[in-house]
């Protein structure tokens, strides 16, 4: 099984289209995860640089918006369809509301599905608090509702919903498991979605818990031969990333982090 490495666009948009790629690229990476509004101006630019520099690419949805359910459930259904057109590898969508009924986000799930048949692209739904799989129990029922369905794998956000480290979760931890797509290589504490720096001494219980969870569905994907197992250490800028109060630096870089995360994980997989 091949296991490739992705690189986020967050925290990287501030950078041109082209810099940005080739430091990408330069850094070891296979791909891109990316996000861009509707129409973007960049999309031409964007797809001729990947294509120059043979980077793969992950669409990432995470702007559906609407005051009303039907409003986001549109905004999503146009986000879902112009993400399709950059024909990437898949799409890694935040889907739905914690808050919307179990219908509710039943319905959103239908029209990926729709969406997928249509256009050929896979959409995977990222665990994420605030969204329809925001807590294991939760997705634990929307799993028995739809048996097919994949995950971003992202138990930071868990982590922080249920502030553990899932240790008496771990059974219905081990079904999300297995319907897992794609990993962010992000690493959360029960207080917050994402630790300071993983290198530090005092976030190490943090980093094992993580690591014993990705293991977990590298060895699912290699049990069931698995010819693909797609990951992006996904360590995020301010407010994410804690900052100085005196000067409002970050007290580590985020780029150093996610390259430590992806070297630390080919290290142990590859």
């Amino acid at each position: 099984m091949n296991i490739h490495f992705f690189c986020p666009m967050w925290g990287l948009a501030h950078l041109n289209i082209k810099d940005m790629l080739l430091r990408i690229k330069k850094a070891g990476y296979d791909g891109i995860e990316f996000g861009f509004p509707l129409n973007s101006k960049l999309k031409n630019e964007f797809l001729e640089h990947t294509k120059k520099l043979s980077l793969k690419i992950i669409a990432q949805q995470y702007d559906a918006s609407g005051n009303t359910f039907n409003e986001y459930k549109q905004s999503l259904k146009e986000n879902l369809y112009y993400l399709a057109t950059f024909k990437p590898l898949f799409i890694n969508s935040q889907t739905g509301k914690d808050f919307y009924s179990f219908e509710q986000n039943s319905e959103l799930i239908n029209l990926a599905q729709k969406i997928e048949l249509e256009t050929g692209i896979s959409i995977v739904h990222e665990t994420h608090r605030g969204k329809f799989p925001f807590c294991i129990n939760t997705t634990v029922e929307y799993i028995s509702a739809f048996p097919g369905i994949r995950f971003t794998a992202d138990f930071s956000h868990f982590c922080n919903v249920s502030e553990s480290y899932l240790q008496d979760q771990q059974d219905s931890l081990q079904i999300i498991i297995k319907h897992a797509h794609h990993i962010h290589a992000r690493i959360g504490h029960p207080q917050g979605p994402q630790i300071t720096d993983p290198r530090l001494i005092e976030w190490q219980e943090a980093v094992s818990f993580h690591l014993q969870w990705w293991d977990s569905i590298v060895r699912y994907h290699r049990s069931i031969h698995s010819k693909l197992l797609t990951i992006t250490p996904e360590f995020g800028p301010a407010p994410y990333m804690f900052m100085l109060r005196t000067t409002q630096t970050p007290v580590a870089s985020q780029w150093h982090i996610n390259l430590h995360m992806m070297q630390l994980l080919k290290n142990r997989y590859n």
